[in-house]
């Protein structure tokens, strides 16, 4: 999530510290590389207790092979934007940040605040034809290396395979063959759709793009007007509130709800992150499915749930992926030498313990090297899932899922992100526009046309701001 869905919502640890001296003695921002002292700063956004342990044990690595310094900070997603900002004004930004999401990298880069040369030779370094060619097409403006590609998570319509089979329903992979599915499944005291409602969270634009993109609607158009008004978008909008509201749960639905929800057995489907997967098979205590069959057999949902990972509207060409790509960046002011060292080493000895920390949302963008083409997707197949028990994903899920996974990727679609709108992007997932109209939509406030005319509406006057 990311999805939001599984980031910690705690302040980030320390930062407020190394920030206040430069904010009080008025520290101008600094332009040029750090000072060579082999020693950087590293913002992460894996800020879990359990992450943040884990990519330690990777940086004592790195640090005892190369004699370089790194002080890691665990940083929470939603407040990187003003962090980085408050960071940039005192003149203490990061050397590096990792676990950023495209709309933040593209913030970052319009503002001025990245180095996009040392991404630029890591990816040369670590050889181009290594990384997801997508991939590497999404963080890049043109030919500039925003950043070096690092994992994916993709969003996935998780369904009750068990309860479709039993109705003779097909798989909901179309806007009609979900509402047709909706319609059949909701009953009293059963609703048959679990999606996202929450107008102060970016889960729900993420829900909601991810459902958009089936059916063509775009941010902006060929021209880059804001084009969330179009018809394409209209039938979005209104399909996203037949599903959420007439044949979802009542009231405001988060990311939290959705997933209890589902998984107490009282709906049939869910719009969710691939970072679902470890809690669908029981493997993480504190999110433990609770279906009625679940407490006998705790992989019943796992087993009894089918997966769409790709979508089509009536509008769409062809069926969209959505998910989320991030990266490692390099601030303007990083010290060059060390932080590509250590971004190499993140990408190259310590990668398959990176994704390795939760390989369903941590799908590697860089296939193997140039000796191992498949070294990073093999060994990513075979990676433990889980928290409180650890098992082999693909021990847990079939192969056909694990390559649509690793196949989504590569077919994934976003946004703005192509048309060179990442600023606006950004922007978004911290205003969030389209939220506030889902959520007033989906609470019976407005109509799913003045939805869209609204979200296009504040889209249209974010974009102005920019300019």
């Amino acid at each position: 999530m990311h999805t939001k869905s599984r980031r910690s919502t705690t302040t980030a640890v320390g930062i407020t510290a190394a920030l206040g001296l430069g904010l009080l003695t008025g520290c101008a921002g600094s332009t040029g590389p750090g000072k060579p002292d082999r020693e950087i700063t590293v913002w992460s956004q894996e800020n879990l207790p359990d992450r943040v342990a884990a990519t330690q044990k990777i940086i004592d690595g790195f640090e005892k092979k190369t004699g370089i310094k790194v002080h890691l900070v665990g940083v929470d997603e939603g407040q990187m934007p003003q962090l980085i900002m408050s960071a940039a004004a005192a003149g203490k930004l990061p050397d590096v940040i990792g676990a950023a999401p495209m709309g933040q990298v593209w913030q970052m880069y319009t503002n001025g605040l990245l180095n996009t040369d040392i991404p630029k030779k890591i990816v040369a370094e670590l050889g181009r034809s290594t990384f997801n060619a997508n991939a590497l097409q999404l963080t890049s403006d043109g030919n500039t290396s925003l950043g070096v590609p690092s994992d994916a998570w993709l969003q996935l319509l998780v369904y009750r395979k068990d309860q479709f089979d039993e109705k003779h329903l097909a798989a909901p992979d179309t806007y009609a063959r979900a509402l047709t599915a909706a319609k059949a499944l909701t009953t009293k005291g059963h609703d048959a759709v679990s999606a996202a409602t929450d107008p102060s969270d970016v889960f729900t634009s993420q829900s909601f793009e991810s459902l958009a993109l089936a059916n063509d609607c775009q941010l902006v158009d060929a021209h880059h007007d804001v084009a969330l008004e179009s018809p394409q978008c209209r039938t979005a909008f209104r399909t996203y509130d037949q599903l959420a509201r007439t044949y979802g749960s009542p009231g405001t639905q988060t990311v939290d709800s959705t997933r209890a929800t589902y998984f107490a057995g009282q709906s049939s489907m869910i719009v969710w992150s691939s970072f679902l997967l470890d809690e669908l098979a029981g493997l993480r205590k504190d999110a433990l499915p609770s279906c009625p069959a679940c407490r006998n057999d705790p992989r019943y949902l796992s087993d009894n749930s089918g997966i769409v990972t790709a979508m089509k509207g009536p509008d769409g060409s062809e069926p969209a992926q959505f998910g989320e790509i991030t990266s490692w960046v390099t601030t303007k002011t990083a010290e060059t030498a060390a932080s590509r060292e250590f971004i190499e080493y993140m990408m190259g000895t310590g990668y398959e313990s990176w994704f390795g920390m939760s390989p369903e949302g941590k799908i590697p963008v860089r296939n193997g090297t140039a000796a191992q083409p498949r070294r990073y997707l093999d060994a990513w197949r075979h990676s433990p899932i889980g928290v409180d028990t650890r098992k082999p994903f693909d021990q847990v899920y079939p192969p056909t899922l694990l390559n649509r996974l690793a196949a989504g990727v590569s077919h994934m679609r976003r946004w703005g992100i192509t048309q060179g709108e990442g600023a606006l992007v950004g922007a978004t997932n911290g205003e969030l526009p389209v939220p506030k109209a889902i959520g007033a939509m989906t609470g019976g406030q407005i109509s799913a046309t003045e939805a869209a005319r609204e979200a296009d509406a504040d889209v249209a006057a974010l974009k102005k701001s920019l300019q």
